[in-house]
């Protein structure tokens, strides 16, 4: 898999130009991953996480689980 084939975005509540990940949803359905990357590395590692794993970690941000940065 390359990150030049997937269609890269970022929340809409990452206009700090701060330390930010991109997400691609393009193999949610076909392979059940969500490959995130860092926003200020494009062209560096992609870790691809599982559809559970990356839902729990929407819950916990929205949850404020993590504390503020």
């Amino acid at each position: 898999m390359t990150t030049e084939s997937l269609r890269w975005f970022k929340s809409s509540y990452s206009s700090n130009g701060g330390d930010c990940l991109e997400v691609a949803a393009d193999f949610v359905g076909t392979r059940g991953i969500v490959p995130v990357r860092d926003s200020k590395r494009v062209g560096g590692p992609v870790l691809n996480v599982s559809v559970d794993a990356f839902s729990a970690f929407v819950v916990g941000v929205r949850g404020d689980e993590f504390g503020a940065v």
